[in-house]
């Protein structure tokens, strides 16, 4: 294994492990809106796949950032998924025909 495919692994194992303490450590009632607020580094993620995709140089780099991009993509629309589902818990439901007030009336 070459010098810098260690050196990336390592970042990589890292990294892994970091954020799987950072993770541990918040209160499962703040996972929403924590994982609503983490959109926009996936975002960032996809925007750097797509950067090193046109830096590949043989198909597995290909297959690599593809799979990186797909999956960061993945997680940028789940969020915003339970991001939406979250807000709508906080709307006021809508009232039902028959209950709405007629013209003229309070």
């Amino acid at each position: 294994m070459s010098d810098p495919m260690f050196t990336n692994l390592a970042l990589f194992v890292l990294s892994l492990l970091v954020g799987f303490e950072v993770i541990s450590k918040i209160p499962s009632t703040l996972h929403t809106p924590m994982m609503s607020g983490a959109n926009a580094i996936h975002g960032v993620v996809v925007a750097g796949a797509i950067v090193i995709a046109a830096l590949a140089d043989d198909p597995a780099g290909y297959v690599l950032t593809f799979i990186a991009a797909a999956f960061a993509a993945a997680n940028v629309v789940g969020g915003y998924v339970v991001t939406d589902r979250m807000l709508k818990m906080f709307r006021k439901p809508d009232r039902p025909a028959a209950d709405a007030p007629k013209a003229g009336q309070k």
